[in-house]
């Protein structure tokens, strides 16, 4: 995917592409801040990099649940990181109309992962030409990725990742099974989403749980098993975060942890 990305950087490094920043874009500062700190990380370590934000979360829990500080407003708050920072960025969409809307304002439209069997959504995403990002369903088999990516090629559009972020273990529990990761490589390039596949979805509190404690190690077993991406939400403080704070990396950890990925990787070319 990152070499139809013209404004990416590092793609010549060998090194895993990134994609990060907050859950959903809470604001222009927040996201600069982030953007930038990551910015200057991925330049310090050669990781192609792509900025993540929501401009709005429409699979919430609860009804009273933060979806956006506005959808236009977000979307111009992800225009402005990508041409301040001259790097891509990446939005998730819910609904065919927010294809075309999106693709506007950012680089790789994102498909969540319940959404990723429905069709006239994701030819939506291939036809606006943008690079298509589609996240494996928690209740999809690897191999089932394949009929996902080929609604994207079958649309005349290359440009098309998938995301593993973890199948469904009870009703409280994600687990990353990495023999799904080779085997998805045959059909798209694969990234781990490490953040959300350690969610604890279905709390009895209607607010998903996680464990950031683990982040490390899942992220080191992707890149050992050759994920060509790694996908991590972080925040300044993610305490305070308005969504999915509970599993996101604290942006002053973030460092240390690309530090070691860049290690697992080297050691594995």
């Amino acid at each position: 995917m990152i070499q139809y990305l013209d404004n990416i950087h590092h793609k010549d490094s060998k090194n895993f592409f990134l994609i990060a920043g907050p859950c959903i874009i809470e604001g222009e500062d927040m996201a600069l801040k982030i953007a930038e700190k990551v910015v200057e990380l991925t330049n310090k370590y050669n990781i192609p990099y792509i900025f993540k934000g929501s401009f709005k979360k429409a699979n919430r829990s609860r009804v009273d649940s933060f979806t956006t500080i506005g959808e236009e407003k977000s979307l111009e708050i992800l225009k402005k990181v990508g041409e301040t920072f001259n790097i891509p960025t990446t939005t998730d969409i819910h609904e065919n109309e927010h294809a075309a809307l999106a693709a506007q304002y950012v680089d790789v439209l994102q498909i969540p992962a319940f959404l990723v069997r429905q069709t006239d959504l994701l030819i939506a995403a291939a036809k606006t030409g943008r690079c298509v990002s589609l996240k494996k369903g928690q209740f999809l088999s690897p191999e089932s990725m394949k009929f996902a990516v080929q609604k994207i090629t079958d649309s005349d559009n290359p440009r098309v990742a998938i995301i593993e972020r973890g199948n469904s273990f009870g009703y409280t529990d994600l687990i990353v099974d990495y023999r799904g990761i080779p085997t998805m490589r045959q059909y798209a390039p694969v990234i781990l989403d490490v953040t959300h596949s350690l969610q604890q979805p279905n709390q009895s509190s209607g607010v998903t749980g996680g464990r950031p404690d683990l982040i490390e190690t899942v992220a080191k077993a992707g890149i050992a098993v050759g994920a060509d991406g790694i996908f991590i939400e972080t925040h300044p403080t993610p305490e305070t975060a308005l969504s999915d704070g509970a599993n996101m990396l604290r942006l002053d950890l973030l460092e240390d942890l690309l530090q070691k990925l860049t290690r697992v990787r080297e050691a594995i070319l």
